[in-house]
């Protein structure tokens, strides 16, 4: 293969990891407790911050684990139906971010 298609091939290999997904979890106070939220959607609700913390590192780590292919169907804010197929290797990038307020 020639040099030039090696290049182009990393770097369309390199341009499509930059639009990979990028989840953050943050933890913060919670119904008089803590959580983490990602997305807009709150996880249960823990008596600690140090609880939520790990269970935020926890959640990061199992969403970055490669699974098994599936095809889902979910509905848009519009009401429209989708069907597409999510590969069990298509992970996101995570992260955890602590409240500031945390303490």
């Amino acid at each position: 293969m020639p040099p030039v298609a090696v290049a182009d091939a990393n770097t369309r290999l390199n341009r499509s990891r930059c639009f990979m997904a990028h989840v953050i979890y943050r933890v913060v106070r919670h119904d008089e407790g803590w959580a983490y939220t990602a997305n807009g959607t709150f996880s249960e609700r823990f008596n600690s911050h140090k609880e939520a913390l790990e269970a935020a590192h926890r959640a990061a780590r199992e969403q970055r684990m490669p699974g098994n292919t599936h095809v889902i169907e979910y509905e848009d804010a519009a009401g429209k139906w989708h069907s597409e197929t999510a590969s069990g290797s298509d992970r996101p990038e995570t992260g955890v971010e602590d409240s500031p307020s945390s303490a």
